[in-house]
Parts: C-alpha cells; structure tokens; sequence
C-alpha cells in the first residue's frame, strides 16, 4: 500500500462524501430536468433506481413514495460516494494543477462510472435510467456527474483548507 495514502484514508473518506453527496444532487437534478423535457415525471428516473428492490415497474412511478423515492434516492447517493472515493484517492495521489485538470480527471471517473454501471453491473442492480429515460438523457446525466464531481472535489478542498486556516489561529 502506498504510504501517501495510508495516511489520506481518512480525508478521502470525507472528502468521498462531500464530492459525493454534490455529484449525486447535481446528476439527480439533471436526471429531473431530462424527465420533464421528456415528458415524464421528474422522479421516475430516481424511482427507476429503486428497480433493484421494486422490479422495473419502479421506472413508471410518477409520485413520491418511501418505497421508490426514497429508496430510488439513497441508491443514487450510495454510488455516487461510491464512485467519488477512487476519485478522491486519485486526486490525493495526483492533485490536479488546473481546474481543466480536475473536470478531466472528473470526467474520466465518470466514464468509468458509466462503463461499469452498463457495460459490466448485472441488469438488476444498474443505475435503471435505462427504464425510464433515452440515451441522450442518460448521457447528461453523467455529464452532470462529471461537474459534481468536481464542483464537490473544490468543495471539499475548500473546507480542508479552511479547516486548516482555523487550526493555525489557535
């Protein structure tokens, strides 16, 4: 194991749920915003997610339920913290220099997010926007990730720094 991050563990677990938590807000927004120009429901792809659990009739819920939102929503914010901890590893091993850096390296971990969720996830347990939305839709979805991604790893970079700012006036 690399001693680096051996000692960033426990900064890239909280910086994992920072960037997380903006990645998963920023793509659901864009997930409802793709709905309603689709002309569905601006929960039926987070209720989609829920398929896992509901079967792929979660995908035509139109209204708030604990069974589908809820469910649906704290899937979609479980992976995105999923995928924003190798992100976070990789941004403690490799800081970014430029902000064109970070939306890269955002926008390859996305890709790779993206790869895996439909290219190598059992049909049952992908993100199941498949069943509610079409690929474009699909497509900003992720590129909506991707700018969560990031806007979460400056965040969270933002707070350490503030963090550490408040240290030294003690």
């Amino acid at each position: 194991m690399n001693r680096t991050l051996d000692k960033e563990w426990p900064r890239i677990g909280m910086s994992a749920v920072v960037t997380g938590l903006m990645a998963a807000c920023v793509s659901a927004a864009a997930l409802a915003a793709a709905a309603k120009l689709e002309g569905k429901s601006a929960l039926q792809p987070i209720n989609a997610t829920s398929h896992w659990l509901n079967g792929d009739a979660a995908a035509r819920v139109e209204l708030p339920t604990a069974r589908h939102t809820l469910v649906g929503f704290g899937t979609h914010v479980l992976s995105a913290i999923f995928w924003a901890a190798p992100f976070e590893a990789w941004l403690a091993l490799n800081p970014p220099r430029t902000p064109e850096a970070l939306l890269r390296d955002a926008a390859a971990m996305a890709g790779i997010a993206a790869v895996v969720d439909y290219g190598a996830t059992p049909k049952r347990f992908t993100p199941g926007w498949e069943l509610a939305l079409s690929k474009g839709s699909m497509l900003a979805a992720y590129l909506a990730f991707t700018l969560g991604l990031a806007g979460g790893a400056l965040a969270s970079a933002r707070m350490r720094e503030e963090r550490r700012s408040l240290a030294l006036w003690r």
